[in-house]
């Protein structure tokens, strides 16, 4: 008995010596790595990294863009389920261990001593893991492992069991760039967490351990092993029944990937709110969730594309068949598995399918698909093939399939309007489009060419294209700010004028159907589009002059040549310019930045930036208090400073400056900030009486001139220019009413020709009608009335000056009322002159 209580006592004095010993060491641990320890407080404040969103007007997703797939969730919103999974795969006593699970070190510990001091996984509980992920790195130390395990006590000190899980369904990588539950359940199911099955939830939780591995789309076999165990921890631990169980093990794997739906086909003006962010937010911008609301309508951007993309492929037909794509020998006994293999690398382009020739006959030709359809092709479909010999010839029509199409051939194919498949290929051409509001510049629609994939460069801001005939009204306006009216008679004659660069010496301009008119007035000259009217137009006023005038439209002036050539527009510009200038004529004279960000919000969804551009505001009190002459803009316009940030904004580098890029975009106007706020007003810098003219004149366009395939669209409203620069190489239409300013150019990168007589009427002109159609429909007309000052007076159709109203020949025009009496002089002078024509003294 006293051996036995000698033993007992011994055993106790080992046993409190050991756990004193343990005690010390422990604190010699603490005492070595306490400087080491991160600070866990900030974890109450820990912001995910979220990717930068992108949104049109009306709320609609354009793009994001970042890094990593993350759609941060409160844990309130994690369903039952998701979290049994979770917690039965990675730890089950998650609620009930401090931080760190004694037995499972000890478990681990052995596995250590059994692997020959080889260093094992496991042992961590989700608190350790979440100190390894937010604090430290994933090397496999003994000095971390020390350092996590002491962190991961003090999270639990700091906070409540449900805020560290929360963390962790949010912050760990579950494979193919998700990070956290509910960008996993988006991108693998499609689906939302409250829409996850029993199965599908077991199928993420089991992705925690190696998501790059074991991943629902990635080794299948491993991933269904994993996955029925969750499901066997789930019901062990009783969170489910023995049904529930039996169903979830039979359920298939549906997993495939669900990248973000983008709901607006808009990638050229995402690309330039990404770089916007990034100029003025920093890095942050693509990393703190910040959501960019664009002025962009999703309706409007979607009619832009669509008529763009056909627009460029009708012109694209009308200059034949280039040939297929590419050419693979197939051999005589291949089967699906070629044809899949010979399609690879080919994706769809616009609407444009890549397929694969099979099958070619006089009558109808097999086209293979990758999507493993086969679809038939007749003569109809293909008729439109005619061989391409230059940019301004085409071979005979098809008579028969196989001479368009070989068995091997790489082609596309695309459905019309009924569904029916026809023989397509990717344009050769561009083009691009510009809408903004005359009212302030807000973009609209914006289409930078036909495929972004395929061609990045974005037309409608980035080029510089010469708008022909489309920069005339310009012109035009400083010619009637100098005297000009619209019935000023000048002679569309032949011209020839000293030039040493060219040929002879000589520059000899022609009209663009090399015929001549005479004297004619200058309503009749831009209906016509005569360049000869044009340039003797601009020696009238004088090229300083003009250059000057023109630079009230938003042109920098040394973008204007200083020769006779600016008459006929071999001015640069981009569409964007374009649509700019064109809304000055619709505002009623002033001169608004086009820009497309409206509003940034930070993750909360609180403002942080509220865009107040500049604005025509023609019946604002500030406008009509204000009282200022029209003239040419401030020099530093589009510079000027804008408001801070809102003060609770947590940017990296907040917005000091509005700022223009080079197209005369202003990409981040003036902040509105909280509040009320005096509107910005836009600089005045064309007359209302002017403008009214040139209005007229170009609504002329529609109604008889150039312009007159719009006329169909029966809007009065309705006003623009066509433009084509020299050997065809660029064609326009830039119009206009009171709510929209729109401008399309085509052209080929190259500057090449697009062909004899595609004309802007032609080539540009449909694509402008088919967006203005759509844009416009249902809304009613919106034209500027009648300004003061303006009188209709009849004139004499041929001599341009003041007549009765029972001539004959008479018509009516407009005039601003000072110019009536001194033409009226000029008609009364001119009568005596013809009656009394000897009377030369």
């Amino acid at each position: 008995m006293r051996i036995l209580k000698r033993l007992l006592r011994w055993a106790l004095i080992l046993a409190f010596s050991g756990l004193l010993l343990a005690v010390l060491a422990v604190g010699v641990a603490y005492w070595l790595v306490a400087p080491r320890l991160p600070q866990v407080a900030q974890l109450k404040d820990y912001h995910m990294q979220v990717p930068l969103r992108v949104e049109s007007a009306d709320g609609k997703l354009i793009a994001t863009f970042g890094e990593t797939r993350r759609i941060p969730v409160a844990i309130a919103d994690v369903p039952d389920n998701l979290k049994h999974a979770v917690l039965s795969a990675e730890d089950a006593d998650f609620y009930h261990h401090p931080g760190v699970d004694w037995r499972g070190v000890m478990r681990a510990g052995w596995h250590v001593i059994l692997a020959g001091g080889d260093k094992v996984q496991g042992g961590s509980t989700i608190t350790q893991q979440v100190a390894r992920n937010f604090f430290l790195s994933p090397q496999k130390l003994y000095s971390r492992k020390l350092i996590e395990m002491f962190t991961a006590l003090r999270i639990e000190q700091e906070l409540s069991k449900d805020q560290i899980l929360e963390l962790y369904l949010n912050k760990m990588f579950l494979g193919h760039r998700s990070y956290g539950v509910a960008a996993a359940a988006s991108y693998y199911y499609g689906k939302t967490l409250d829409q996850l099955s029993i199965a599908q939830c077991a199928a993420i939780a089991s992705t925690f351990q190696s998501p790059s591995v074991v991943n629902p789309l990635n080794s299948q076999a491993r991933l269904l092993a994993r996955r029925n165990w969750v499901l066997g921890e789930m019901l062990r631990h009783r969170y489910i029944t023995d049904d529930q169980y039996k169903a979830a093990v039979a359920e298939t794997n549906d997993a495939a990937p669900h990248d973000t739906p983008i709901q607006v086909d808009a990638p050229y003006l995402a690309e330039m709110v990404r770089r916007q962010a990034l100029d003025r937010l920093g890095n942050d911008a693509l990393t703190e969730g910040y959501v960019v609301k664009t002025t962009i309508q999703s309706a409007n951007q979607k009619e832009a594309t669509e008529a763009v993309r056909k627009g460029l492929i009708d012109y694209d037909r009308r200059h034949g068949w280039r040939g297929p794509e590419a050419h693979q020998e197939l051999a005589a006994d291949a089967g699906e598995q070629d044809y899949v293999h010979a399609l690879t690398g080919y994706g769809d382009v616009s609407g444009l399918v890549p397929g694969l020739v099979v099958a070619s006959s006089n009558s109808a030709a097999t086209i293979f698909l990758a999507s493993g359809q086969n679809v038939n092709l007749d003569l109809p479909a293909v008729a439109w093939a005619r061989p391409h010999i230059n940019d301004s010839r085409t071979g005979p029509a098809p008579t028969r399939v196989d001479d368009v199409l070989k068995r091997g051939d790489i082609v596309r194919v695309s459905q019309d309007d009924k569904g029916a498949w026809q023989l397509a290929q990717i344009p050769a051409v561009q083009g691009a489009l510009a809408a903004i509001r005359p009212e302030d510049g807000a973009v609209e629609a914006l289409v930078g060419g036909f495929n972004f994939n395929r061609s990045k460069f974005n037309r409608a801001v980035m080029a510089a294209r010469q708008p022909g005939s489309s920069f005339k009204p310009y012109l035009y306006s400083a010619a009637f700010d100098h005297g000009f009216t619209p019935a000023s008679i000048i002679n569309d004659a032949p011209l020839a004028l000293p030039d040493p660069s060219r040929p002879g010496g000589l520059w000899t301009p022609s009209n663009d159907d090399d015929k001549f008119a005479g004297p004619m007035r200058l309503r009749e000259a831009l209906v016509q589009s005569k360049n000869l009217v044009s340039i003797r137009l601009l020696n009238a006023i004088g090229i300083r002059y003009a250059r000057e005038f023109i630079t009230r439209f938003g042109f920098p002036l040394d973008a204007l040549p200083a020769n006779l050539s600016m008459a006929l527009g071999t001015a640069s510009a981009s569409p964007l310019n374009m649509a700019r200038g064109y809304a000055v004529f619709a505002n009623g004279g002033y001169l608004v930045t086009p820009y497309f960000v409206s509003e940034i919000d930070d993750r909360n969804g609180k403002p942080i930036y509220i865009a107040n551009p500049a604005r025509a505001c023609r019946e604002c009190q500030e406008r009509l208090l204000q009282n200022t002459p029209p003239g040419p803009p401030p020099a530093d316009m589009g510079k000027h400073p804008a408001n801070q940030l809102a003060s609770n904004a947590s940017v990296a580098a907040p917005a000091s400056a509005a700022s223009s890029d080079d197209s005369g975009v202003e990409t981040l106007p003036a902040d509105a900030g909280n509040g009320a706020h005096a509107p910005v007003l836009a600089p005045h810098v064309l007359g209302p009486r002017t403008d009214f003219l040139i209005t007229s004149l170009m609504k002329d366009v529609i109604l008889r001139g150039t312009g007159f395939a719009a006329k169909t669209m029966n809007r009065p409203d309705l006003a623009g220019k066509t433009g084509t620069s020299n050997d065809f190489r660029d064609a326009w239409f830039i119009g206009f009413n009171g709510d929209v300013s729109t401008a399309v150019w085509v052209g080929f990168d190259n500057y090449g020709p697009l062909g004899h007589d595609e004309f802007g009427a032609k080539a540009a002109l449909p694509i402008w009608m088919d967006y203005m159609g759509d844009a416009l429909k249902g809304q009613p007309e919106n034209s500027l009335p009648m300004p003061p000052g303006i009188a209709t007076v009849p004139i004499n159709r041929d001599s341009g000056l003041p007549t009765t109203s029972d001539d004959p020949n008479a018509m009516n025009e407009f005039f601003k009322v000072e110019d009536v009496d001194r033409l009226r002089s000029q008609a009364t002078q001119q009568q005596q002159d013809q009656q009394n024509p000897y009377n030369i003294f």
